[in-house]
């Protein structure tokens, strides 16, 4: 060890300075982290044994300004700065700085991050290295015989700045569009463009070098199922790839991080094409988010090699062999049945079972904020097999119990248990083809109302049933009504202390409800927050709102009302929009930025634009007017 570590400080938040502070703990090591004031009472920095405050709210006033972060550093005593993943995780610059103030970089050389930094230079030094890749398009001599054509930002990733297209017609306009997205989110608006490979395979390689020489290649991770070109579900080892594909990409990886002297972890991304053909896409100089499932097959702490490769030691000759097969989901606060549109709040209930690891960075009772990625956690299985694998992290997502922002887990779910992902049919346009049958239709919610309605009638659990039913009427043998909405639809319930035909009431507190329905018994558990009450069973989840017996008269909105459906930032506003203007229903007039993601506000209707109170720039609250389109009236 030729560079001991002592403190560690982690440059960023949430999931993954929780997980690296996990690791540090078991290593010995002192614990430092940096937090925002809207996460002055997040878990990361409740992990930590130091914590230190950057000023103010936004990414780019905190976890993106290097020099708060060094000067952390100094003031809570670290020697050594882990950047996780995002923010400034592969920014050159930030590295150097860190080095240039004596600290201990825990990543790559800054010249790999430069030299990988930009996709188009990347491609270049992988051309050179003899390393598969698709040739570039000039944009402005692209013909119909080019088309598909994928835009990427030359500079960072996660998805944004990429933009597929499908006719010239539209191409300019998706040019500026890509171009306006990666100037907003990297400060780089180079756009390139590459052929669009239909129906590709999303394989990675995890690599591992050190400084003496050796390069690790850690087995190869499948993440083909993604929305808005990121990731939802990964896992390792990919599957339905042959032994000579494997080992050729295992060749293209360990000659990419040779070419640029890597050290440290890294991964090496690759678009496997229907014909098995594998062609480069980016390497990313930092750790990936889905690494937990490449630990749990060989058997490693990645976070713990990075360490001890950083303090100088050098890694074994050889990785050790995998073993079985993972699978990791992400769970996101997000709504995929409209438009994948994150979801902030209050998390009530965060709880999965224990035989799944659970990396996330929140805890019951914690805020989803509108300045963060909407990821809550990442679930990963591990078994023998990958049918297991797969088997047992449907089962574990469909137990948890999830309360407070709508979250993606039905997707995940169904998604993991589709017939084309159980037999290894996946490819990057999966939620294209099927999103709509797996958002369409979830368990029927009449019984969760009713399990809601008795719970909610049930304010003492030791008191007899038929007390417990009767409510506060004083006609017992009149049936008691409740009305709740979910997913836009109102339902009433009936119920009375006499069993229903079909349905006996076996037991019923605040917290359970257990009915026997044709024979069959079934357990509801609820969960009442405010109007809200959360209902979960082994056939589906719900989220139900009460609906009060005297609704507000004036709980009204003008019709053709465009509201902000989050906080968030108006990014752009549609080229010579005003009121007056004619708008066709459809067509997007606002794009609006929350949770690191950007969402178009479309026209409702065919008409008029009779009002707007958005401008670039601002910041605006959930529900708040940003335009009036009045519907244009048939003749």
């Amino acid at each position: 060890m030729t560079n001991p570590i002592t403190t560690l400080l982690v440059a960023n938040r949430g999931e993954i300075a929780v997980r690296i502070f996990r690791t540090a703990r078991a290593l010995g090591l002192a614990t430092v982290a940096v937090h925002s004031d809207p996460d002055a009472d997040a878990l990361h920095v409740r992990s930590a044994d130091t914590a230190v405050r950057l000023p103010g709210a936004a990414p780019a006033g905190t976890y993106l300004r290097a020099g708060l972060l060094i000067e952390a550093a100094r003031a809570a005593g670290a020697d050594a700065v882990h950047p996780g993943y995002g923010f400034l995780s592969e920014n050159a610059d930030f590295a150097r700085r860190v080095e240039s103030a004596g600290l201990t970089w825990i990543g790559p050389p800054p010249a790999a991050i430069e030299a990988m930094a930009s996709k188009t230079r990347a491609k270049d030094l992988m051309r050179a290295a003899g390393v598969p890749l698709l040739e570039p398009v000039d944009p402005a001599t692209a013909t119909a015989a080019d088309l598909p054509l994928l835009l990427k930002a030359a500079a960072g990733g996660g998805g944004r700045g990429m933009r597929v297209v499908r006719d010239l017609d539209s191409l300019k306009e998706s040019l500026d569009a890509a171009a306006a997205e990666a100037l907003s989110a990297f400060g780089d608006g180079e756009v390139f463009a590459e052929p669009y490979v239909e129906h590709g395979r999303h394989v990675e390689v995890q690599v591992l070098a050190d400084a003496h020489g050796t390069v690790w290649a850690l087995g190869t991770r499948d993440c083909s199922l993604q929305r808005r070109h990121q990731k939802v579900i990964e896992e390792a080892p990919a599957p339905a790839l042959t032994e000579e594909l494997r080992e050729r990409l295992h060749t293209a990886a360990v000659a990419a991080a040779r070419a640029v002297s890597y050290r440290g972890a890294g991964t090496v991304e690759f678009l496997v094409g229907a014909d098995g053909r594998p062609y480069f896409l980016e390497m990313n100089t930092r750790l990936q988010v889905e690494h937990p499932v490449t630990e749990a097959v060989f058997g490693l702490d990645l976070v713990a090699l990075q360490l001890r490769i950083a303090e100088g030691e050098p890694l074994p000759p050889t990785p050790p062999e995998p073993v079985g097969h993972a699978v990791e989901a992400r769970l996101y606060a997000e709504d995929p049945a409209l438009d994948w549109r994150p979801q902030t709040g209050v998390l009530h209930t965060l709880s999965l079972p224990e035989h799944v690891r659970v990396d996330t960075g929140f805890t019951d009772g914690d805020t989803v904020s509108v300045h963060y990625d909407a990821m809550l956690a990442k679930v990963i299985a591990h078994a023998p097999t990958r049918a297991e694998a797969v088997r047992v992290l449907a089962d574990a997502l469909a137990r948890a119990r999830i309360h407070g922002p709508a979250t993606n887990r039905e997707l995940l779910v169904r998604s993991l248990r589709h017939p084309d992902f159980t037999a290894a049919r996946i490819d990057t346009g999966f939620y294209d083809r099927h999103l709509d049958t797996l958002t369409a239709g979830a368990s029927d919610p009449v019984l969760a109302c009713l399990a809601a309605a008795l719970a909610e009638a049930a304010p003492a659990p030791g008191a007899p049933l038929a007390a417990r039913l009767g409510g506060w009427r004083n006609l017992r043998s009149q049936p008691q009504t409740r009305r709740y909405t979910t997913a836009g639809t109102e339902y009433e319930v009936q119920y009375q202390p006499v069993d229903r035909p079909g349905v006996r009431v076996l037991a019923a507190t605040p917290a359970l409800v257990t009915l026997e329905v044709d024979g069959v018994r079934r357990t509801f558990h609820v969960k009442h927050k405010s109007n809200t009450v959360y209902v979960d069973s082994t056939h589906g989840s719900h989220t139900l709102t009460r609906v009060p017996r005297f609704p507000d008269a004036q709980d009204r909105t003008e019709p053709g009302s465009l509201l902000a459906p989050m906080p968030g930032t108006v990014v752009r506003v549609a080229e010579g929009l005003t009121p007056g203007t004619t708008v066709t229903a459809g067509q997007p007039l606002l794009w609006l930025e929350a949770m690191k993601m950007e969402h178009r506000i479309l026209a409702p209707a065919s008409g008029t634009l009779t009002a707007l109170h958005a401008a670039t720039g601002q910041q605006v609250e959930f529900g708040a007017l940003l335009a009036v389109v009045q519907e244009e009236t048939p003749s």
